[in-house]
């Protein structure tokens, strides 16, 4: 076991996985300048930056996945994936259903999300809940180091395109990471800390807000299980579903926009599928419906805080 930041578990990831299946390859924009010397060891035939060409970037990986590569491309601000729709979206996204599975698309993008660095509305924009949507993909966005590199490597190995969403807020941030070839399955949700009295669910930078909730519940009395949803899609429904049906209260929590986001998924999973065990409301708590703001103070606000979803939980758990 080591302590590394998720930005370095990254790297980790990408690298031994480039040792392992030389049909793997890195491009994007900054990705042959990072700190480890990619090109040095894989050579340029394998590790490129690119233009600043986001559906240039996309289309070439879906074109090389067809081919037999296992191309991982970067991205950097997740802004920037309306820039590459048609090809991550439209074509890799499609093109294996629309083959009758004659090809497979193994792509993996990487792209920051969420606050942390200040850097504005045009850089910054939660819009992971696009591609949840959009057949064909898979979708990961991890919350601690260990995670970063398991799901990594998880992606690089899958037959389908992977959308990898790197919470900026979290990069930098220190964790304990697995020696060895750590692998992370894409599909299964991890439980932070079990509980009885409510199911607090989250994803990225927000699973820490719910665990320091949880110790301030705790010293109340109340017993709260977190969970870290982690992989998107596929959606772990049945570790959801076994705790709602044990704890009967449920709180989601998200720096994303409300309308139409994951929390809205789980709710509407929750209510179908459990709703018999519902002891209150599933209660969402997620980032405004605006643009984030360039000011780091007025940013980090938008992502709902400990003391939010203490008052939430509260509040649930007062209903009969």
């Amino acid at each position: 076991m080591r302590t590394i930041t998720a930005d370095e578990a990254i790297t980790e990831a990408l690298v031994e996985e480039m040792r392992r299946d030389s049909r793997v390859i890195a491009f994007g924009e900054g990705t042959a300048t990072k700190g480890y010397k990619l090109v040095e060891e894989f050579g340029a035939a394998r590790v490129r930056n690119t233009p600043l060409a986001e559906g240039i970037i996309a289309g070439t990986a879906a074109g090389a996945a067809a081919t037999g590569l296992r191309p991982v491309i970067d991205l950097l601000f997740a802004p920037f994936l309306t820039f590459a729709m048609d090809e991550i979206v439209n074509s890799a996204g499609k093109l294996r259903f629309l083959s009758g599975g004659q090809f497979s698309f193994p792509l993996v993008t990487v792209a920051r999300t969420g606050g942390g660095w200040a850097v504005g509305a045009q850089h910054n924009h939660n819009n992971e809940s696009w591609f949840v949507s959009s057949p064909g993909l898979k979708v990961v966005m991890p919350s601690t180091p260990a995670d970063f590199k398991g799901l990594l490597k998880s992606a690089i190995r899958d037959e389908n395109p992977v959308v990898f969403f790197a919470d900026i807020g979290l990069l930098f941030v220190p964790g304990e990471v697995p020696d060895g070839d750590h692998v992370v399955p894409i599909g299964k949700a991890d439980v932070k800390r079990e509980g009885s009295d409510i199911t607090l669910i989250s994803y990225a930078k927000t699973v820490q807000k719910c665990l320091e909730a949880a110790n301030v519940l705790q010293e109340n009395g109340v017993s709260a299980e977190v969970i870290d949803l982690r992989s998107l899609k596929p959606l772990d429904e049945a570790t959801l579903l076994a705790s709602v049906q044990k704890t009967g209260r449920a709180i989601v929590v998200h720096e994303a926009a409300g309308p139409c986001g994951v929390g809205a998924e789980v709710a509407a999973i929750i209510a179908e599928k459990a709703f018999g065990a519902l002891k209150a409301p599933v209660v969402r708590l997620t980032g405004p419906d605006a643009p984030a703001a360039a000011s780091f103070p007025l940013e980090a606000a938008y992502a709902p805080q400990a003391d939010a979803i203490v008052a939430a939980a509260t509040r649930s758990l007062s209903r009969a």
